[in-house]
């Protein structure tokens, strides 16, 4: 057995002593869990200031953005603030080479002028509830998985219709702790979300992919757009009809600032979080997945990251894609040397070596926990080999874009040969595909996406388990003698996907005898072989043994509950809203090097490189820098402070999430985490682990001195030191 370093044991120990400020917090549990801790350490807010049903709190001015981040809402008007990365996608939709707002900036000058952000959509918490007893009822320990299953969803189904039926509302019912407790968050989902503001790319992008997950950060990663509603303030589709959002709450400003060890919370929706895999589980991602993900993915990007270099066009095509890329990229490296650093494989093996050791000293224990590690232990190598064929073709089959594309028109093919099918119904699809047509191709360069099919395709062929390889591999070795480059210039140049005109003209003269045309077409045929594989060999095994581990988590979790009843588990994030909190606070990364807890403006300046897109400075901010014309908005110390870090935990679907003080007034806008702190979705460090945030200074700074939108900054409830 390996023994436990000297450097282990004070890891260990260092987590214990400050796990009290780890944690994603349900908030309607606050008071009952958290807020005598939270105000111990400077929270001058009560649970019920965060978190109430029954008047207005601080959820009310919190909503998911987009599905996948944060937003707060700041004025009466219901104007919204997030990152520049999460309102990317729409920036970049709602730009063209005439209007590059991506590159150069947008600012509406009235209510008029807002752009309509299309297929964004916020949702807006109205109330949380515990429905466990309900969602649980008719379960018994002796059912098997499906049975569960089965009646936990049908019980889920009738709780959400009783809880909307007749209301604007929708509901959605959650497992937590691995389906040990539910609870159903009710919503409003408002969908005429139009764009504000969004500072140029040298700004809301500074430092671009080099800087992403890293400390020092000098990035204004800001984006403003604003919920709109029918007369009645009610969600509503968009129409011209519709007026500005007016909110139950609304955050106030802070430019007071902040000091090293100040108080601070992170109220918003963070993604996927698995504290308590075991050490097999941890162990898979570290040495299995993340590896193979990395490399594949890394392959992506250098063919786009080189397109980009070359094209100011491509740039514009691909920022967004690439970004979307390179943001997991990025923080899988960060997190399977994290989680080399603090040996947590070889903490969670002691960790389990306890639990045993508890487990068996009880027949009753034993007989439902004792054989339990190691069923996780042969679970976990029986999924090995389906697990990483799945991660191919996610990522490299999947991850040629016109594979993607084509699988749309699955819909279409299927339609066609149902005899039954009504005629409005395949021109309904038609004209749907036509739209999906026209955005996908306005964003796509074929000469990319043939070099990574030929990179992903070889790469699949090279390293899946062969069992699991789409058949369309078996036609490229005996009719292409498996030259990849030769058969991706073929397949471009035999299929109607392989340009806007080709396709749509199929489409604009579509009829139902032509569905054999879409069939045999070559990358209709590359789409099938590999969505086929998939669907039905592949995910069907993958969900068996998902279902198996689920159904042994939810097992462990009640097991470590039990074993340790004093202790406040959190449930891992799954995308519902929560409280983190901690202090303002540096780190120490290595030996010798200590990083501050804040950036400033003069960070810029010295970044600056004229020849490296991502360190260009605007040359308005820098007139500014120069000047020291920072208004309102400086600190105390002079200077103009960018961004901070602090010890919230925190996660993807966090990004845009406000930074809040002891007051509950917006100091920040969280964007990110530390390199050295990304394990922090399966293990949380204290020593390492640091959000981080754009100061709201900055923010207000841009808005006003930069971009003269001071119209924006008179709709905010502002609170001076």
């Amino acid at each position: 057995m390996k023994k436990i370093s000297l450097l282990t044991f004070i890891l260990i120990l260092s987590r214990m002593i400050a796990v009290a400020e780890e944690g994603m917090w349900i908030p309607m549990l606050l008071e009952q869990l958290n807020i005598k801790r939270m105000q111990d350490i400077g929270l001058k807010l009560s649970a019920e200031d965060i978190y109430s049903v029954n008047k207005s709190s601080l959820k009310d001015a919190i909503v998911q953005f987009g599905g996948g981040c944060t937003a707060e809402i700041v004025s009466p008007q219901g104007l919204i603030l997030t990152n520049h990365h999460c309102g990317l996608g729409a920036i970049q939709r709602l730009s063209s080479l005439e209007n590059d707002y991506l590159t150069n900036g947008f600012w509406a000058g009235s209510y008029a002028e807002e752009l309509p952000a299309k297929g964004i959509s916020v949702t807006l918490l109205v109330r949380m509830e515990d429905v466990t007893s309900s969602v649980l009822e008719g379960v018994k320990l002796t059912m098997n998985q499906l049975q569960r299953s089965q009646i936990i969803k049908q019980n889920i189904d009738k709780l959400e219709k009783a809880a909307t039926e007749g209301t604007r509302y929708e509901a959605r019912i959650r497992p937590f702790y691995y389906g040990n407790e539910y609870y159903m968050a009710v919503n409003e989902v408002f969908k005429d979300v139009r764009l504000v503001g969004a500072p140029p790319s040298t700004i809301g992008k500074f430092g671009g992919d080099t800087d992403n997950w890293m400390w020092p950060r000098h990035t204004g990663d800001f984006s403003i757009f604003r919920i709109y509603a029918n007369k009645a303030n009610e969600p509503a589709e968009y129409s011209g009809e519709n007026i500005p959002y007016t909110p139950k709450n609304y955050l106030p400003i802070s430019l007071k600032g902040y000091q090293k060890n100040d108080f601070t919370f992170v109220f918003g929706y963070p993604g996927t979080t698995r504290e308590y895999l075991t050490s097999q589980g941890v162990d898979l991602i570290v040495h299995h997945e993340n590896p193979l993900r990395i490399g594949l993915r890394k392959q992506r990007l250098d063919i786009m990251n080189a397109a980009m270099n070359e094209s100011r066009q491509v740039r514009l095509q691909y920022t967004s894609k690439a970004n979307g890329i390179a943001n997991f990229w990025k923080k899988m490296i960060g997190e399977s040397l994290g989680i080399g650093r603090v040996d947590a494989v070889q903490i969670k093996e002691q960790n389990e070596r306890n639990f045993q050791v508890w487990a068996d000293s009880a027949p009753d224990r034993k007989s439902r926990y004792g054989g339990l590690l190691e069923t996780f232990r042969l679970t976990y190598q029986e999924y090995l080999p389906v697990d990483m064929s799945s991660i191919y073709i996610n990522e490299a089959g999947q991850g040629i874009e016109l594979v993607r594309f084509v699988s749309g028109f699955r819909q279409l093919l299927k339609l066609s040969k149902n005899k039954e099918t009504p005629i409005a119904d395949i021109q309904k699809t038609v004209a749907n595909l036509k739209s999906s047509s026209r955005d996908f191709y306005k964003n796509y360069e074929v000469s990319i996406d043939k070099k990574v099919m030929k990179e992903m395709l070889q790469a699949m062929e090279r390293g899946m388990d062969k069992k699991y390889l789409p058949v369309v591999f078996s036609e490229i070795a005996a009719d292409y003698h498996n030259d990849y480059a030769a058969y991706a210039d073929e397949l471009f140049n035999r299929s109607i996907f392989a340009d806007s005109a080709r396709i749509l003209a199929f489409l604009n003269s579509y009829k139902v005898s032509q569905f054999k045309k879409l069939e045999k077409d070559p990358a209709f045929r590359l789409m099938s072989s590999i969505y086929d594989r998939n669907e039905k060999e592949i995910q069907p095994v993958a969900a068996s043994y998902s279902s198996r581990l689920d159904s042994l988590y939810r097992i462990y979790m009640a097991g470590l509950m039990e074993r340790q009843k004093d202790k406040k588990f959190y449930a891992d994030a799954n995308a519902t809203l929560r409280v983190a909190y901690g202090k303002v606070d540096d780190y120490q990364p290595a030996d010798a090097v200590n990083y501050s807890y804040f950036t400033t403006l003069a960070g810029v300046m010295q970044k600056e490189d004229s020849t490296i897109f991502d360190y260009r400075v605007d040359p308005r901010l820098k007139k500014l820098f120069l000047s020291k014309d920072y208004g309102q908005y400086a600190d105390k110390d002079g200077t103009m402070h960018v961004a901070f870090t602090a010890s919230n935990h925190t996660t993807g679907g966090n990004s845009g999430s406000p930074v809040l003080n002891a007051n509950g007034e917006l100091i920040g806008i969280n964007f990110d985490r530390n390199w050295e702190g990304t394990l922090s979705d399966l293990v949380y460090d204290p020593a390492q682990c640091r959000n981080i945030s754009i100061d709201i200074r900055y923010c207000l700074f841009i808005i006003d001195k930069l971009a003269g939108a001071d119209r924006l900054i008179r709709e905010m409830k502002i609170v001076y030191p």
